[in-house]
């Protein structure tokens, strides 16, 4: 079995596509007003509208702006340089400025436009680098 992606479902598709675009400096496709994939070499974020719910069985499967457990990761080369870089553009949505976690790695939270948790994280520590590079 193999992981390949979280999809995240909004009620509005567009500022999540841009918001991801804007974060990651990767294109995101779109396939249809309804789903877009944010394609990395590790995995895949997808994005539904709620409209996409129905080819599920029915709206009430899920609900657009209710996370509260998950967090969505990125690993970047240095979580510094991205907040530098982000800062502005994150403004009141940014949770934690980086941080040295105890496990290692270095992490910056903040929100998406949905509030869905995103962690970009770089790992710092001998333990940390050799979890993700094993």
């Amino acid at each position: 079995m193999n992981f390949i992606s979280v999809r995240l479902i909004t009620a509005d598709i567009k500022p999540m596509v841009r918001f991801y675009e804007q974060i990651t400096g990767l294109p995101v496709k779109q396939y249809t007003d309804d789903f877009a994939e944010l394609q990395t070499p590790s995995g895949t974020l997808a994005i539904g509208s709620t409209r996409t719910l129905q080819l599920f069985g029915g709206d009430d499967i899920a609900r657009a702006c209710s996370n509260q457990s998950a967090i969505i990761e990125f690993r970047v080369d240095n979580v510094d340089m991205e907040y530098q870089k982000l800062t502005d553009m994150l403004g009141k949505r940014i949770v934690q400025k980086p941080t040295t976690m105890p496990w290692g790695n270095r992490s910056l939270l903040f929100r998406d436009p949905d509030g869905n948790l995103v962690n970009f994280f770089t790992p710092v520590t001998p333990e940390a680098l050799n979890k993700v590079d094993g």
